[in-house]
């Protein structure tokens, strides 16, 4: 057997004998790349692996691998990045104008997934990529950090070196404000380093500028960009520019700078809406394999609080899992992503304990509890304080549909939609019903 074989053997033994979110977590992502007499060397996708598995799964490893080879073996484990060799080869191997191009090939228009708040980016890049430096040039891309500006610019980016012999160079702006500065660190009469400089960021088809907010900062810099602009854009070279601000709120950078800005085409990326946040978690889910593992309730918890951030979103999810794991493959349920999360998305926490309020003063007003509440009893001195609750938490909390339902006892989030627009029919004929709910929302503080 190779050692590819050999290890898929050892995973299947393996996954039979720990929990699917233990081995999704910790062995999944593993292989085997060397075995001599002695030593098992084994590569694993972060340093914390290493330390876990040798800590905490070193028996059943040894003893599964025995099975499997007839022979006992002392572990090493390395991350991709300690086994330079391998890595170098690998490196060769891939399209060199890739890594030339300073562009990530993980970041496709494939993988980026649109809603409302991005699907008109999305679509410009897609049309600048097909007829780069024909339209829209310059591209100026701006939303607050990690709503997928960098991965639209690679997205970009790839798909042109993709479907043509175009030369593509992706940089942040402190990375060509570093080009620029080391040419006065070395010598400012080297016109060979000069000359390699503009070749850089001139003799190319399209340049990417990333985060170009920092160069507010570098005055020498902008004359220098400046000039590169215009060079670029004469030649109908495709410029595409990414922002945390619209070019009219950098107020720093030179005035010549900003209205060719301008020129083109400026997009702003909004943050995503409920719907692309829970595809977003979904995909995450999706691609982890353990999709039946996490339930509604738990991805509509994180999509509701996470509201701003794709970075912050994908974060939390994984703090769940990593939760989840730590306490001995625990199951994912609400309870356990909402104590995980607690220092995480701490706003979420006073939301929650407001939405706990409402169904305190409920259930006392009505003469029942609060678990009568949160459980899934129907009877009607029962149901309507639920409806009640859930009324307020919509339209006086402003609270998310999803996050109703999960703090009234995991209740889907249409069913919140149903009680609460029955609420809202109900009180337009009955004033003593509207009087009783004015009275609930006054004893909340």
């Amino acid at each position: 057997m190779d050692l590819e074989n050999i290890w898929s053997v050892f995973l299947e033994k393996i996954e039979m004998k720990v929990k699917p979110v233990l081995f999704q977590t910790w062995f999944k992502d593993t292989r085997l790349i060397k075995l001599n007499e002695e030593i098992a060397l084994i590569e694993v996708p972060l340093d914390v692996h290493k330390k876990h598995l040798k800590e905490n799964y070193s028996d059943i490893i040894k003893e599964t691998f025995m099975e499997v080879t007839g022979s006992i073996f002392k572990f090493e484990y390395i991350t991709e990045g300690e086994n330079l060799e391998e890595k170098n080869d690998n490196i060769k191997e891939n399209d060199e104008a890739i890594f030339a191009s300073g562009l990530d090939n993980k970041y496709t228009f494939e993988n980026f997934i649109s809603g409302e708040s991005n699907k008109f980016a999305k679509a410009i890049g897609v049309a600048v990529a097909e007829k780069p430096g024909s339209m829209y040039n310059p591209l100026f891309i701006y939303g607050s950090s990690g709503l997928g500006k960098t991965h639209l610019m690679h997205a970009i980016g790839n798909y042109i070196t993709s479907n043509s012999n175009k030369k593509v160079r992706y940089v942040t702006s402190e990375k060509f404000v570093d080009d620029f500065l080391s040419l006065y660190r070395k010598n400012d009469n080297n016109f060979k380093a000069v000359d390699n400089f503009k070749r850089k960021y001139r003799d190319i088809d399209v340049l990417m500028i990333d985060d170009i907010q920092y160069l507010e900062i570098a005055n020498k810099t902008q004359q220098e960009f400046f000039n590169t602009f215009n060079e670029l854009h004469t030649n109908n070279k495709q410029i595409i520019i990414s922002s945390d601000r619209s070019p009219d709120d950098l107020k720093k950078l030179e005035d010549r700078l900003r209205t060719r800005f301008n020129w083109g085409l400026t997009i702003d990326i909004l943050p995503p809406d409920f719907e692309l946040r829970m595809a977003i978690l979904d995909k995450k889910i999706e691609a982890q394999g353990i999709s039946s593992y996490v339930p509604e309730e738990v991805k509509e918890y994180i999509a509701s609080n996470c509201t701003t951030d794709i970075r912050k979103l994908e974060g939390a999810l994984t703090r769940v899992f990593a939760y989840a794991t730590i306490m001995n493959g625990s199951e994912i349920t609400i309870d356990l992503a909402i104590e995980a999360l607690k220092d995480y998305i701490g706003k979420a926490i006073i939301s929650k304990n407001k939405i706990d309020k409402v169904i305190q003063i409920v259930a006392k007003n009505y003469n029942i509890t609060p678990e009568d509440i949160k459980g899934k009893k129907r009877l009607s001195k029962i149901a309507v304080p639920r409806q009640i609750g859930m009324y307020i938490c919509r339209t006086y909390l402003k609270e998310s549909l999803p996050k109703i339902g999960s703090e009234f006892g995991g209740k889907d989030h249409t069913t919140v939609m149903h009680s609460v627009d029955k609420i809202k029919k109900e009180i337009t004929k009955d004033k003593n019903l509207e009087d009783e709910i004015t009275k609930i929302i006054s004893q909340i503080r």
